[in-house]
């Protein structure tokens, strides 16, 4: 199972570069089976950039998440904390196996119905796996980044 995350631009440029290798979320899956997580930049970008494998989900109260994680959060103290007020439970993806496209898909010459999702959307097979899979022609190339 897959899905497309929404993630603002300034948080892609960290887990391209490597700095955040946690994805922090308020909600998670409801079908824990997903594995593969593409990434949707948010505007300006408005664009699928690349795509990981999921490490492990950990879910936890924000300041044991924090006082785990947060040399890999790419996030400020701050932020982190802004980002869970008020919420007693948070979740941590680990990123893992991060691959970069060459050239960022435009989700709208896959799906004219594509409509970005405000956290998360699991992605339909029959409408998304031709189009994103390496192997079968996908609109970009990939770059495998070490993270």
């Amino acid at each position: 199972m897959r899905v497309i995350l929404s993630i603002k631009p300034k948080h892609v440029r960290k887990i391209i570069s490597g700095t955040k290798r946690y994805e922090f979320r308020k909600v998670i899956f409801k079908d824990r089976s997903v594995c593969e997580v593409y990434i949707y930049s948010t505007s300006p970008v408005k664009k699928i950039i690349g795509k990981f494998r999921i490490g492990k989900i950990l879910d936890d109260h924000p300041e044991n998440l924090w006082a785990q994680l947060n040399e890999y959060s790419g996030l400020t103290k701050k932020d982190f904390y802004a980002y869970f007020s008020g919420k007693d439970k948070g979740y941590a993806i680990e990123i893992t196996n991060f691959e970069l496209f060459e050239e960022p898909i435009d989700p709208k010459k896959l799906s004219s119905n594509f409509v970005a999702p405000q956290s998360f959307q699991y992605i339909d097979d029959s409408v998304f796996k031709y189009q994103l899979d390496p192997n079968k022609g996908a609109p970009g190339k990939f770059i495998q980044i070490e993270v």
